[in-house]
């Protein structure tokens, strides 16, 4: 999923630095999670809604 403004590759750090492994399953299917694990990127499994639901949250944190 292409975010526009936003570099794909710091969306992937910022994201695996926000989500815990609990987290990422509530965000995955079994089936995306085994294509996470398999290398595919989180910024292609999660929707752009899904991604800035994540960011909003723990922007909130900070």
């Amino acid at each position: 999923m292409t975010i526009p403004g936003y570099d794909p590759d710091d969306l992937e750090r910022e994201l695996e630095l926000e989500l815990s492994e609990g987290d990422l399953n509530s965000y995955l299917s079994p089936d995306e999670r085994a294509r996470y694990d398999d290398g595919e990127s989180i910024v292609e499994l999660l929707s752009a809604a899904e991604i800035s639901e994540i960011l909003d949250l723990y922007a909130d944190e900070a």
